[in-house]
């Protein structure tokens, strides 16, 4: 009999042990009824420490929200925690119970007293506590979670008694104290976590993510971190939270661990630049470390009761600057948040649907704030991508989606996006220009662009300080469809329209620079050059250093054949931007005409060396060879001689260059397209001078290498048709222009040299229907026409107003 009644109490005291280690409160009041029944502790209060026990953790769960507040809990409104108190009270007045049993009684009556707000009677129980008896070698598992909690209580009083300290000296042993209560605590609960896990895997009964932390074992693992980053010790504060993070992941400290990792993101951010930062692995800097006026890390000089168990850093990965640690910590927290997040639109789901609609929107934030930083706007919107399954209706995430999308130049989609924010908010105008802006800028979408920005014109008044933006959209939707037309009639309507979209934009807003640019870039394109030029004086007087304003000033000046004045312009406009390829595209035109060709490729030079600067070519490609790409102009002229018969020299280096024209196209190019098609025009820019200097070899080389990036590009086809006709292949130059023309048939270029190549070669009529206005007066005057002087006199009108290049170089983008 003795040992049946041995062995049920082995297994009641065993069932206890993991209740009590899972908190399944619910559960104690069965399992002591069992035991006395069985007359198991009959002799001792050990019930009454049990349902005092469950009672508590009970009512504390319970007001969760008051606990945080710091609101203390009253008997009265309170039943339990009332019928608690006098459990603990009568066990304590007995004096019933083994010293072991009597550390428990003490440590839940020290919650009493702190829930109560009675903080020093709290750190009285506490120091009261045997914690020597907590931390025996094979103590049952619930002990570590009563150690972490007596810790805790302890620092927490201490800190609210803090705010009557006299003493300085005082107030800092304190604080100090404090401080090690928690550091000990946070390492207690995470050990207790580790053991409830192991525990966990060898019953297979209960999975310790199912278990809810309380209140103390919540403050347990977050004091430690929160009191130093509180206190104003960065440095400190980041290194715990990085402590933690390196402690073996359980299943019961997985949200905790989320917070952590989004607390370290943020300091990281927020707090520490790329100089100051230091390795995850190493300790805080003494430089931190100093004017935190700490000589150590607190956990150095704190050792730890029970040290939790931690990964090894050997073999692992560390991350090498300050961003790339954070993005690596929020990416982590974005997989556990949005894994983590209530999809469900239930009603009574409706709470915690919010609540982790909040901590994920915090951790979108945080990665927007990294990723961006980083240029990584294409990782940024896959991310945000994630979290439109959980995120119906939410605008701030969809909103950052669009921008995302915008930003990583995903046109159709940020359309899209900025199109559903718009249905959420149809009262905010930035939405529907938003939209606009991308199918101006990126997608070329116009009449969709003219549609979302008539939308906001609509709004009126209402729309605000948006309504001038408004105006300047429809404005560059009209000129942008200008362009674009064929007939002169729609050019003529298109460009009217544009105009007076313009000028009501800048009568709207005088000060804005950008649509007293655009105002200017207009007229200048309807050729009223002088009228352009009073709207451009107020956006120079605005934005003294605008690049396009600058470059539009040079085009001016040029159009108005003050070549001198609009190099000088130009320049100081480079001096400003001297890496911006447009405006070196223009000095090589304004160089030519004042200087000649050769001095311009001077100009073409140094593009090539921006260029290689710039975007880095000279790494190797995947196939383990350099990309084939000349980054130096060729020069075959004999010089002792001054002829163009090339030397064997030269003749080596254009065959080689010949030779690898589909080496690059068959390798695969990095980068995106457009730098490639920034050295394509360099090429086919210099090519264009060596032609007029005569130097055609130069120019095949040029062309070549232009030809090696994009074969089939259509102003390659249109150079080698120039080169081809120069040397006389007047058949080949034909067949070169028509392949052009098959690949962009409204090119205006294309057509003028296919028209000069039809009546050099006597087909007059064909060549007159696509001819410009002096060539068409040559054609017309080989025919004795009586029409070629007012075709020569119309040239000349249009000379007197043309710029160097024309004026819609200049980007027309809202």
């Amino acid at each position: 009999m003795a040992s049946r009644i041995s062995f049920t109490q082995a297994r009641l005291e065993a069932e206890l042990e993991r209740y009590r280690a899972e908190c399944q409160w619910d559960k104690m009041p069965a399992i002591v009824e069992q035991m006395q029944a069985a007359r198991i502790h009959e002799d001792d209060d050990y019930g009454t420490l049990l349902m005092a026990e469950a009672l508590l953790e009970e009512c504390l769960l319970e007001n969760m929200d008051l606990l945080r507040r710091s609101k203390p809990l009253v008997d009265k409104t309170q039943p339990k925690l009332c019928k608690a108190k006098g459990h603990l009270n009568t066990i304590l007045s007995r004096g019933r119970l083994t010293p072991r049993y009597l550390n428990e009684a003490l440590l839940l009556m020290a919650k009493v007293h702190y829930v109560q707000g009675r903080y020093r009677d709290a750190q009285g129980m506490c120091a009261r506590v045997g914690l020597e008896e907590l931390t025996q070698d094979d103590q049952p598992t619930y002990h570590l979670r009563l150690l972490a909690e007596a810790f805790v209580i302890k620092g927490l009083s201490l800190d609210h008694q803090t705010l009557s300290a006299v003493s300085r000296v005082r107030l800092s042993e304190k604080e100090e104290e404090s401080l090690s209560c928690y550091l000990r605590a946070c390492d207690a609960a995470l050990s207790y976590l580790q053991e409830l896990d192991k525990s966990a895997k060898t019953i297979l009964l209960h999975s310790p993510s199912d278990i809810e932390l309380g209140y103390f074992l919540q403050a347990a693992l977050q004091s430690a971190y929160l009191c130093l980053l509180h206190r104003g010790h960065l440095a400190q504060g980041a290194h715990q939270l990085r402590r933690v993070l390196r402690v073996v992941e359980s299943r019961g400290s997985q949200n905790f661990r989320k917070s952590a990792a989004r607390k370290l993101a943020e300091v990281l951010l927020s707090s520490v630049s790329e100089d100051s930062y230091w390795p995850p692995l190493g300790p805080p800097p003494s430089a931190w470390l100093h004017r935190e006026g700490a000589a150590a890390s607190k956990d150095a000089i704190y050792p730890t009761v029970k040290p939790p168990q931690r990964y090894s850093i050997e073999c692992c990965f560390c991350p090498q600057d300050v961003v790339e640690e954070a993005i690596l910590l929020l990416l982590i927290t974005e997989s556990m948040a949005s894994g983590d997040a209530v999809i469900s639109r239930l009603p009574d789901q409706a709470e915690a649907r919010q609540t982790s609609l909040q901590d994920a929107t915090s951790v979108y934030d945080l990665l927007t704030i990294g990723m961006v930083r980083r240029g990584q706007y294409a990782m940024l919107s896959e991310c945000l991508e994630r979290a439109m399954k959980f995120s119906f209706n939410e605008f701030h995430l969809w909103h950052q989606l669009g921008l995302s999308l915008m930003a990583a130049r995903k046109g159709v989609g940020a359309v899209s996006v900025f199109k559903e924010c718009a249905r959420m908010r149809p009262e905010d105008p930035s939405l529907p220009l938003l939209a606009a802006k991308v199918c101006i800028d990126q997608l070329h979408w116009i009449k969709e662009a003219e549609a979302l920005s008539q939308s906001v014109v609509s709004m009126g008044e209402e729309a605000g300080e948006f309504l001038p933006k408004a105006y300047l959209a429809l404005g560059l939707c009209c000129s942008l469809q200008a362009s674009d037309a064929s007939l002169t009639t729609d050019r003529n309507d298109f460009n009217k329209k544009a105009l007076n979209a313009l000028k009501k934009a800048h009568s709207l807003d005088p000060q804005d620079a950008q649509i007293a640019m655009y105002l200017a870039l207009q007229l200048a394109i309807v050729r009223q050059v002088s009228a352009a030029m009073e709207p451009l004086q107020a956006a120079l007087s605005l934005c003294g250093d605008d690049l396009h304003s600058l470059h539009l000033l040079t085009l001016l000046l040029s159009a108005q054949k003050h070549h001198r004045h609009a190099l000088d312009t130009l320049n100081l406009a480079l001096g400003q931007h001297p890496d911006n390829f447009n405006l070196l595209f223009t000095k090589v035109k304004l160089e030519e005409v004042l200087l000649g060709p050769a001095a311009a490729l001077h100009t073409c030079e140094e593009m090539l060396q921006h260029w290689q600067n710039r975007y880095d070519v000279s790494r190797s490609s995947p196939s383990g060879r350099k990309p084939s790409i000349h980054l130096t102009l060729p020069d075959f002229q004999d010089t002792s001689t001054g002829s163009q018969s090339p030397s064997s020299v030269a003749l080596s280096r254009l065959e080689a260059a010949l030779s690898e024209v589909s080496d690059l196209s068959s390798t695969r190019r990095h980068g995106p397209t457009y730098i490639w098609t920034i050295l394509e025009r360099i090429w086919l820019q210099a090519g264009e001078l060596f032609m007029a200097d005569s130097r055609l070899k130069e120019a095949q080389f040029c062309i070549a290498e232009a030809s090696s990036l994009f074969p089939n590009s259509h102003s390659v086809l249109l150079q080698r048709g120039r080169l081809a006709e120069l040397r006389g292949h007047l058949d080949e130059a034909k067949g070169l222009y028509d392949e052009a023309l098959a690949m962009h048939p409204t090119g205006e270029r294309i057509l003028v040299h296919t028209g000069r190549l039809l009546v050099k070669t006597g087909r007059v009529h064909l060549g007159e229907k696509v001819l410009p206005w002096s060539g068409l007066g040559e054609a017309l005057q080989s025919r004795d026409s009586n029409q070629a002087p007012d075709c020569f006199l119309t040239a000349l009108e249009l000379e007197a107003s043309s710029p160097v290049r024309p004026f819609t170089v200049i980007p027309r983008e809202l």
